[in-house]
């Protein structure tokens, strides 16, 4: 793959967190050379803090391709956000990295809608084939453990890629909700569902506070499920096995109940205070760069809202409104 063309950055360093190799275009992404990039710290480079770079160092050490996402302040006046796809390279950590605004620049509003609907349409059906031929190979019998284990994961990245189209057409979307009367309980328990096997593979549970005689809420189920499993899962995905995510259903304002979920891993930085409910506008959203959007998109669709209280410190409660 030419690195060049797609405007993109491959980034390999060691474990003392200094670059050893640079390929790419250097110059756009991260506004230096590639001798320039030669030896410098890995948080230099990128523009961000050294309990950042050991973060993505840690992921990328995983060796799970993860996403990451950066705010970096290298070259410009204002951050700049960085995509990083993370993993091991013949045993060295390494990122392929862009730069988003350059990516989304010129990109026009009015076809988001036709354009995600459209991609989620043709990535869909390829999809759902290379599902049924994972899920037929899996019940091969003679399957070694470590075919197992390829497998397993395989079908984690497929519901990871489910969920980020489901993401995408529901950011794009412009039609009016079909809005029922359910049990916010309800709600919850089936987006639960959809990223219950994550969930179990770290072994993290649902700690469910629930008022009394609470009102039923009007949302289109539908299109609530699937942003409201990423946010879950999001919020998992920071915590260590073996624990769970809190999360409160209270009595609101007349007319209102509220979901409060807290996230005792994460942070909100100043500089992205006024951008968390933009895509790619935060690394809260933990890999899934439309998840917080979308998220606020339903709401404000289903005539709710959804808010986020933090600071620096780890520590983030977000609380979502709805209309009863």
């Amino acid at each position: 793959m030419n690195a060049q063309l797609l405007q993109t950055v491959q980034l390999v360093w060691s474990p003392s967190l200094r670059v050893t190799r640079a390929e790419g275009d250097c110059s756009t992404v991260l506004h230096r050379s590639v001798s320039e990039l030669a030896d410098a710290p890995l948080h230099v480079v990128l523009g961000t803090t050294p309990e950042r770079a050991r973060e993505l160092d840690a992921r990328a050490r995983e060796d799970r391709r993860a996403v990451e996402f950066v705010s970096s302040r290298v070259g410009t006046d204002e951050p700049t956000p960085l995509r990083l796809v993370l993993g091991l390279e013949a045993g060295e950590a390494t990122a392929a990295i862009q730069d988003l605004d350059a990516l989304l620049d010129g990109a026009p509003p009015v076809q988001i809608s036709r354009l995600s609907s459209s991609l989620s349409h043709e990535i869909r059906n390829p999809l759902s084939s290379v599902k049924m031929a994972v899920q037929t190979l899996q019940r091969n019998t003679t399957l070694s453990d470590r075919d197992k284990r390829r497998l397993t994961i395989a079908n984690r990245e497929i519901r990871t890629m489910e969920r980020m189209l489901w993401l995408l057409s529901e950011y794009g979307r412009d039609s009016v909700p079909h809005l029922e009367q359910q049990p916010l309980r309800n709600i919850l328990q089936e987006a639960h569902g959809m990223v219950a096997p994550e969930l179990a593979e770290r072994r993290i549970e649902l700690s469910v506070v629930e008022d009394p005689e609470l009102p039923r809420v009007s949302v289109d189920t539908a299109r609530l499920r699937p942003v409201l499993a990423q946010l879950l899962l999001n919020i998992a995905m920071g915590l260590p096995e073996d624990s769970h995510v809190d999360v409160q259903l209270l009595q609101g304002p007349a007319g209102r109940a509220r979901m409060v979920l807290k996230d005792p891993t994460a942070a909100l930085p100043p500089e992205e205070r006024g951008t968390l409910f933009e895509p790619f506008g935060s690394r809260l959203a933990r890999g899934a760069g439309l998840s917080l959007a979308a998220l606020r998109r339903v709401m404000l669709n289903q005539a709710g809202d959804i808010t986020a209280e933090g600071s620096a410190e780890p520590g983030m409660v977000f609380t979502l409104t709805f209309a009863v």
